[in-house]
């Protein structure tokens, strides 16, 4: 009987183990650790992005939709912020600052003035204020972490296979 449970019970998990790990680190301190099955955008040294799933981490090479990359050769990685919608959000400021210009128009034809009194300096300033927000809102969607001096990736090798 303990021949069968070591046989099916605890023989089939000593093969798997924990997997490796990659961990961004800021100034040295713990920022974000990425393992497999982790969704990654990151830029390489070759000035290529990619987008994709953490499909393995294994021997200091991070396989992204299966395609092997060396942790070195990633310059940049890029995460959503997920607090706010950013890119939904800036998309609306930036509508509603340009209906604010055509409001302005629309009402000055209804009313038949001149083109140089459809517009207050009032109107500018609000269209102007809603479109840069908008702006601002939709770049600052992600959040993009260069690695070098402020930022760093280590390799933090956890599985069976340890160098």
């Amino acid at each position: 009987m303990k021949i069968y449970l070591l046989l099916f019970c605890v023989l089939p998990f000593s093969g798997f183990g924990q997997s490796d790990v990659l961990e961004l680190k800021k100034n040295g301190a713990n920022q974000k650790v990425y393992s497999p099955g982790m969704s990654l955008t990151m830029e390489t040294i070759y000035q290529q992005w990619l987008e994709g799933t953490i499909t393995a981490i294994r021997n200091d090479s991070v396989f992204l939709n299966g395609l092997p990359f060396h942790y070195k050769e990633i310059a940049r990685i890029r995460s959503e912020r997920k607090k706010f919608n950013y890119t939904t959000d800036g998309t609306i400021l930036l509508i509603a600052g340009g209906g604010v210009l055509l409001l302005g128009a629309v009402n000055g034809l209804y009313r038949g003035d001149p083109i140089r009194d459809w517009y207050k300096p009032s109107g500018f300033i609000t269209a102007g204020a809603f479109i840069a927000l908008g702006l601002l809102m939709r770049n600052a969607a992600y959040k993009k972490y260069t690695l070098g001096k402020k930022y760093t990736l280590e390799y933090l090798a956890l599985g069976a296979n340890k160098k």
